[in-house]
C-alpha cells in the first residue's frame, strides 16, 4: 500500500514542504531511501525499523521504499525519522491516514520511539503556516519555539505510539499556545552595567551615538583601557527586539541549533564575541552544507571583533557584503544561500603591534615600518564602513581611585529608546530602513538637508582630512543620531561638528 506524509526541510534560514512517499509491498526483504537523501537520512531506515518495533507496532516484512520528493533536492538530518515512521504504519494499515494530509511532521527518533528534538523548528512553522496547514507536530522540545506563530496549531510529542494514536483519532493532544509579546515583554535585569566603567566619558558618549543610530563603531587604545569593558556593556543599551526582529534572530539561532531546551523566543540582542582566530566560514558562514556564521548570529545585535587587526586579512575583507547590505550570500556546490547579517559591528584594537599608546615612547616599542604592517592589515573600504572612529586612552590612576557615580546603564537606554522611536516614526513607509545607519543616499538628501553653515563645515572638514564619499555619508549619518538625541529636528553645525570628530582618529592612525 502506499502512504504520504507531509514533512519539511530547511534551506538557508527558510523551509520548504517535503512529501514523504512510503510503498509497502511484498517481495524481498529491503528498504530504499531515495530522493537524494543525505547519510543521516539513509540512517533513518535502521532507526525508523527499531522505533517502529520498539512501539509496539510491526514493520513491514517486504520491500519498503522511501521517496523524498522533491528529488531534486538534498535532504539533510534526521528530522525525516518521525514523518517516515508514521508513512509506515499507514503503509501496513496499522494506523488509517485519514487525517496526515492536515499535518506537517518532523522529528528524530530514538531506538526506543521516543522523539528527539530537531533544528529549525520556527523556519519550519512558519513555513507550515504559509502553506495553510492545519497544524505542526512536532517533538516537544521544540514545540514552545514553532507556537510564538500565530494562526498555526503546533502540537507537541515526545513518543511515537501516541503520535500514531493522535492521528487514529484515540488520543487528544491540545495544541501549545504561546504569546510571544509576553515572552518579549521579560526584561531580564542588566548584567553588565556602564556605571562600573571608571572614566572614558567620551567614549561613553561615542557608544551612546552608535547604539542610537545602529552605527558601527571601532575603539582604538592600549590594552588596559577598558575597550572589552565597554563593549560588553553594550547589549545593556541597546533597544529590545520587536516581534519581527525577535522571530528573524530566533530562525537563524534555531537553525543553527543553538536554541536552549524549551526556549521559546530569543528576547534579547544577540552579542557575538568570536576568537579572531576565526576561519573565514567561521565567521561568514559556509563549510560544505551552509550555516549560518558569527556575523549571522549577530543579526539584529552585536558582533564584536577584539584585536581586530589580528584576524585574517581573508576574513575581514569578507564582511564588507554584510556592512554595506545587511546579508551575507554563500555559494557552494549544493546552491547558493543567503543569510541575514543585519548586525552593529563594534571592533576594538591597539594603535600599535605592541602594548603602545599613541605617545612617542609608546610607539618606541615597535618600529615605524611594523606598526605600518599592523595597521594596514585593515583595509581604507573596510575602514569607510565603520561610522565612528574613537580614541579610548589609559585611564589615570587617579580615575581609578577617586570615587565616583557614573550613569547607569538604564539612564542611558531611556535615552536611546527615545532616539530610536524617532527614527522608526521617520522611518515607518520605508520598509527596509529601521535606523539611521541603513539610510541610502537619497534618505540622506530628504533626512538630513543642511544649511549654509552645515555645508561650509562639512565642506572644510572633507577637503581637510581628506575623507572618501562613504566618509562623507557616515558623517551624515551620525550627525542625524546626534541630532536625534538632542530632539532637535534638523541637523546643525554643533551636531555635524561631533560627527565630524568621530571620523579624525583613522586619518591620525593610519595617515
Amino acid at each position: 500500500m502506499l502512504a504520504k506524509v507531509f514533512s519539511a526541510a530547511v534551506w538557508g534560514v527558510d523551509a520548504f514542504a517535503v512529501e514523504v512517499e512510503v510503498n509497502a509491498t511484498h517481495g524481498k526483504v529491503v528498504t530504499v531511501v531515495v530522493g537524494l537523501p543525505d547519510t543521516a537520512v539513509k540512517e533513518s531506515r535502521d532507526r525508523v525499523i527499531t522505533a517502529v518495533n520498539n512501539s509496539a507496532f510491526k514493520y513491514p516484512f517486504g520491500r519498503v521504499t522511501f521517496n523524498l520528493a522533491p528529488a531534486d533536492v538534498k535532504k539533510e538530518g534526521p528530522s525525516f525519522d518521525l514523518p517516515m515512521a508514521l508513512g509506515i504504519l499507514a503503509a501496513s494499515e496499522q494506523i488509517h491516514p485519514r487525517n496526515l494530509d492536515h499535518y506537517w511532521v518532523v522529528g528524530e527518533l530514538a531506538l526506543t520511539g521516543e522523539i528527539r528534538p530537531v533544528k529549525g523548528a520556527l523556519a519550519i512553522a512558519l513555513s507550515a503556516r504559509k502553506h495553510r496547514k492545519k497544524g505542526l507536530i512536532l517533538p516537544a522540545a521544540n514545540a514552545p519555539e514553532a507556537a510564538v506563530v500565530a494562526g498555526l496549531d503546533v502540537y507537541p510529542v515526545r513518543h511515537l505510539r501516541e503520535v500514531a494514536e493522535f492521528i487514529a483519532g484515540l488520543k487528544e493532544i491540545p495544541p501549545l499556545r504561546v504569546d510571544p509579546n509576553e515572552i518579549l515583554g521579560e526584561f531580564d535585569a542588566i548584567e553588565h552595567d556602564f556605571a562600573d566603567v571608571k572614566g572614558q566619558e567620551h567614549v561613553k558618549r561615542a557608544i551612546e551615538v552608535a547604539v542610537a543610530g545602529g552605527h558601527n563603531i571601532l575603539m582604538i587604545g592600549p590594552p588596559g583601557s577598558g575597550k572589552s569593558m565597554l563593549a560588553k556593556r553594550i547589549p545593556g543599551i541597546c533597544p529590545p527586539l520587536t516581534l519581527d526582529e525577535a522571530l528573524e534572530t530566533t530562525k537563524v539561532h534555531s537553525v543553527a541549533g543553538l536554541l536552549s531546551a524549551e526556549q521559546a523566543m530569543i528576547t534579547r540582542r544577540p552579542f557575538r564575541s568570536p576568537h579572531h582566530t576565526i576561519s573565514d566560514a567561521g565567521l561568514i558562514g559556509g563549510t560544505a552544507n551552509p550555516s549560518p556564521g558569527e556575523v549571522s548570529l549577530a543579526h539584529h545585535g552585536v558582533l564584536f571583533l577584539d584585536e581586530l587587526p589580528e584576524f585574517r586579512r581573508s576574513a575581514l575583507e569578507v564582511l564588507r557584503q554584510p556592512l554595506e547590505d545587511g546579508t551575507v550570500t554563500i555559494s557552494r556546490a549544493a546552491g547558493s544561500m543567503t543569510f541575514p547579517a543585519q548586525f552593529m559591528l563594534v571592533a576594538a584594537m591597539n594603535p600599535s603591534p605592541g602594548s603602545g599608546g599613541f605617545g612617542d615612547a609608546e610607539r618606541g616599542r615597535a618600529s615605524a615600518t611594523a606598526i605600518r604592517r599592523y595597521l594596514n592589515k585593515i583595509s581604507g573600504p573596510l575602514l569607510d564602513r565603520i561610522d565612528i572612529h574613537v580614541e579610548v586612552p589609559a585611564v589615570k590612576h587617579e580615575t581609578l581611585l577617586r570615587p565616583h557615580a557614573a550613569e547607569t546603564s538604564a539612564a542611558i537606554r531611556v535615552r536611546t529608546v527615545k532616539a530610536r522611536q524617532v527614527q522608526h516614526e521617520r522611518f515607518a513607509s520605508k520598509r527596509k530602513v529601521r535606523c539611521n545607519a541603513q539610510m541610502s543616499a537619497k534618505d540622506l538628501k530628504t533626512f538630513v538637508p543642511l544649511d549654509a553653515d552645515g555645508e561650509g563645515l562639512l565642506r572644510m572638514a572633507l577637503s581637510e582630512l581628506n575623507l572618501s564619499a562613504r566618509a562623507y555619508d557616515r558623517i551624515l549619518k551620525v550627525s542625524r543620531t546626534i541630532a536625534d538625541l538632542a530632539g532637535a529636528e534638523k541637523v546643525d553645525a554643533t551636531h555635524l561638528s561631533e560627527a565630524i570628530q568621530y571620523r579624525t582618529l583613522d586619518r591620525q592612525v593610519w595617515g
